[in-house]
């Protein structure tokens, strides 16, 4: 192996290893409330196992075929993760992971016992593959409706929180990685596995940043540095803010701040820094606090709807926003609220 095959080995299987001691890391911090850690430490589990077969058996071309399949069979747990993973950070609450886990378990063992690698090469590198690859595409699209709200955010120019920039670069990372083994047939074999280890290291940093109670990501406050709103602006503002109540506007769910500054009479970089500096919050979180006090009361009267009904009807756009808004905000999940309540 020359000097440079030498380092392309080290550089990618560090990053399979590292995956894997994450992996470890997130299973045994794991709190009972904290669930999704779970999701998380399997996902990297799993994709390091991904990883690993990919390194040693581009270096190793004459690799033990049941290190292949380990390797291959692994691909079908990716995607259920990383759904599972974001589903559960944005709905607050343990998914039914059962139906999205056992279900591929037992396709795995019956190809295993039926067609192992071994003896049906061809089908794993033909049609196993490909169907692996549209299943883990499958998950990517639905996982996206979890982290939707966080897209919201960069679109409408708000700031992020430093957890919403965790699971976006979690689920853009595992997206990469699907996108650089789909094209590897063009590009590289051992794309993936580079993209992985650089991916992962983003996110390491990420996580120390994340943890760190000095560092904030994408922070719009320097932006009204010396532009001090004047008194009677002010009053004018909060005189004015409560017809968003009265009207119930926010029921709309596309409901924007520059809709709000219309109704409102005044200018949209008025009413968001009014919002951010004297009432510390951004209008979307404004705006879901609003809904969430709706939906408490529905939650208390109406009993004959559904809860995801109940959501809608507040104005959320879909049930994934209203159950961490609404977890956010009160501690709940709206099933646990409503228990509580009718109690």
């Amino acid at each position: 192996m020359t000097d440079s095959g030498q380092f392309l080995f080290f550089f990618s299987a560090l990053g399979a290893f590292n995956g894997l001691l994450l992996s470890i890391y997130f299973a045994i911090n794991a709190k009972k409330k904290i669930f999704t850690n779970y999701f998380l430490s399997l996902l990297l589990l799993v994709l390091s196992i991904r990883i690993l077969k990919s390194v040693f058996f581009y270096f190793n071309p004459h690799l033990s075929n049941i290190f292949i399949q380990i390797g291959l069979s692994a691909c079908v747990l990716i995607g259920p993760f990383l759904f599972l993973y974001l589903k559960t950070y944005a709905e607050g609450e343990k998914s039914n992971w059962t139906r999205h886990v056992f279900p591929y378990l037992g396709v795995l063992t019956i190809l295993g016992f039926f067609y192992p690698y071994v003896d049906h090469r061809a089908i794993w590198s033909t049609w196993i593959i490909k169907a692996i690859s549209i299943q883990w595409l499958i998950y990517i699209i639905l996982s996206f409706k979890s982290i939707q709200p966080v897209f919201q955010k960069i679109k409408d120019k708000e700031n992020l929180r430093k957890i919403d920039v965790w699971v976006m670069s979690i689920y853009l990372g595992v997206t990469l990685i699907w996108l650089a083994y789909t094209t590897s047939p063009y590009t590289s074999y051992i794309a993936g596995a580079l993209s992985f280890t650089f991916i992962l290291y983003v996110n390491v940093l990420l996580l120390i940043f994340r943890n760190s109670n000095g560092i904030t990501f994408f922070q719009e406050k320097e932006k009204y540095k010396n532009k001090e709103i004047d008194k009677k602006t002010l009053e004018l503002i909060g005189q004015k803010l409560p017809i968003i109540i009265e009207k119930e506007l926010f029921l709309n769910p596309n409901f924007t701040l520059e809709e709000a500054a219309k109704e409102l009479k005044v200018s949209k970089h008025l009413l968001s820094q009014y919002l951010n500096e004297i009432l510390g919050k951004s209008f979307s979180n404004l705006i879901s606090s609003y809904r969430v006090e709706k939906a408490k009361k529905l939650l208390e009267t109406e009993k004959n709807f559904t809860i995801e009904s109940l959501g809608y009807d507040s104005g959320f756009s879909s049930k994934s926003t209203f159950f961490t808004a609404f977890k956010k905000i009160t501690g709940l999940t709206p099933a646990e609220y409503q228990k509580s309540y009718s109690k």
